[in-house]
């Protein structure tokens, strides 16, 4: 090969394989455990207390939702180490916050951090606007700016339980530049600070640091999110984000 095609072919390889460390910070090679999508949704707290809160939401990341935010996807784990969640979204009218809709959920199979690093296999606890999204499937209306590329698509050595789950990809601007596809391997601050993680469709476990909800769950919130609205998430452990 001249080397003008070595060039080519290498420059390829990268392609590649930036698109599937993206990809990795999602799903995971190892098979995912069942389908538990019929888990019950644990209630979070009533915002009677104070509605102008969300509910169960600390004085810490309270502050950090942006003012002129009027969408909350608000992700409740069940444990520091567990990968089970809670995703509600809360739609702001006036000065109070309003549930929308919620459903069960996972997110990283060995639970949250404060402090996420590349492969730990947790979910960042935070806040973090939603600029974003794509997938493999046809753009289903969605209010945020959609790529669609067969890109997405998960590795077929990947389990089979796993080859949907970016079907469909809201990115979670952790790590990430905004403007751009959620597979966009740019990292500001470093690979080893992780990236790549998504709102993307369930397999019935835990990820290696993203959020899944069911495919109608992700449907629902691609035509919902306006950015607008300054969508963002708030997601973490119950104990982190009541603190």
């Amino acid at each position: 090969m001249h080397s003008g095609g070595v060039r080519r072919a290498v420059a390829a390889t990268a392609v590649v394989a930036s698109f599937l460390t993206a990809l990795s910070a999602c799903g995971g090679v190892e098979g995912g455990g069942g389908t538990d999508t019929a888990r019950p949704v644990t209630r979070t707290p009533a915002a009677t207390a104070d509605p102008t809160r969300i509910p169960g939401v600390g004085d810490r990341l309270q502050r950090r939702i942006p003012s002129g935010s009027r969408q909350v996807v608000a992700v409740y784990g069940e444990g520091k180490d567990s990968a089970d969640s809670t995703v509600v979204l809360y739609t702001k009218h006036g000065s109070t916050w309003q549930r929308e809709r919620d459903w069960a959920g996972h997110n990283g199979k060995k639970g949250w951090t404060t402090d996420h690093h590349e492969d730990d296999d947790r979910s960042p606890v935070g806040v973090f606007t939603l600029s974003d999204a794509g997938g493999v499937l046809p753009d289903p209306g969605s209010g945020l700016p959609y790529t669609r590329s067969a890109a997405f698509a998960a590795p077929r050595w990947w389990a089979k339980s796993h080859w949907h789950d970016f079907d469909y990809v809201i990115a979670i601007d952790y790590n990430r530049v905004k403007g751009t596809p959620p597979n966009d391997p740019t990292r500001p601050e470093g690979r080893k600070k992780g990236g790549g993680i998504w709102l993307h469709m369930d397999h019935g476990s835990g990820t290696s640091a993203c959020v899944s909800v069911s495919e109608p769950a992700m449907r629902y919130l691609l035509r919902t999110l306006d950015p607008r609205q300054r969508p963002v998430v708030v997601m973490g452990d119950r104990a982190d984000l009541a603190a």
